[in-house]
Order: structure tokens, then sequence, then C-alpha cells
């Protein structure tokens, strides 16, 4: 089961994906398929049946949204976060190997699209949460039992510079 939790920014952009798509995408391709409807046979018209298809997409995307951002908590940064791992906290992870990981713990709906965020749900997010920098970290995934130290934690949009 998904953790209903979303950050601030996370939740202004499914925001900004739903009034979009109700207000400008929506419109357009309903009169492209009133207009490709008007042509006659639907049958063989492929840009009644391509629109058609693109609008049923919509408006599924709009059930989802709609309903999910009912559902979704907002979690804010708080100052008495600092130091350790919360949601919303950018974490930078290093192995025995070497290997160096660095992501962003946010909810399930902000993961699409980002290499660098993981979800609250995942083995790795859940066997961070409250931990401290220095602090290590054994974290139980299907392919088993990895070894991870925790190097720098820090709040906010920006994550970690490049220095």
């Amino acid at each position: 089961m998904k953790t209903r939790l979303i950050t601030r920014e996370g939740f202004n952009k499914l925001k900004a994906e739903l009034d979009y798509l109700w207000r400008e995408e929506r419109p357009e391709v309903t009169k492209k398929v009133t207009w490709a409807a008007s042509l006659g046979d639907r049958s063989e018209n492929a840009d009644y049946q391509y629109n058609k298809k693109r609008l049923r997409e919509i408006d599924r995307r709009v059930r989802y949204l709609s309903k999910s951002i009912e559902e979704l908590r907002i979690v804010d940064y708080s100052p008495q976060q600092d130091g350790r791992v919360f949601f919303g906290a950018w974490v930078e992870i290093e192995n025995d190997e070497g290997d160096i990981k660095r992501f962003r713990i946010v909810g399930y709906d902000e993961i699409f699209g980002r290499k660098d965020y993981i979800s609250i749900d995942s083995p790795m997010a859940r066997a961070l949460l409250k931990k401290e920098s220095g602090d290590s970290v054994i974290v139980h995934t299907p392919a088993g039992e990895a070894l991870w130290y925790i190097n720098l934690i820090a709040y906010g949009e920006a994550g970690f510079s490049d220095s």
C-alpha cells in the first residue's frame, strides 16, 4: 500500500498538471473530436479515433489526479528534522565499494520521471528513516542485504550542490 504523503513541491506539480489537463488540453482535444466527428464516417477517421482515445486518457488522468489530490497529505519541512533523515530529505549514502548515491525521499506520486527521487515506501527509504549523518544502515532488498553509510542529509528543493 502506498503511503499518501507528498512534498509541497510535488503537490503543486500535481495541481498544475490537473489544471493544465482540465483547462487547456481537454478543451482543445474536445474541439478536435467534434470537428473530426462532423466529417462523417468515424470508423475510418484517424483524427476522430486518435483524439477520442486521447480524450479517454486525459479523463482517466484527471480522475486519478483529482482523487489523489484529495487523499494526499502535504509534509512541509520543519527545522526539527535537521540532522536526521525524514520525509523530503536529500540523502547521500556510500557503501564499502565506494559507490555513492544521492536521492530525495518523497511520495509515490513524485518519483516518476526523476532518477534522483525514491519512494518513502522503498526498502532503502524505510531503512534510512530517523538515522543521522555517519550512521550505517542495513537495507533488506529482494537481492539481499546491503550495508550503506550516510554521508550527508539536506533539506530543501535544491538538494546537494555539486561542489
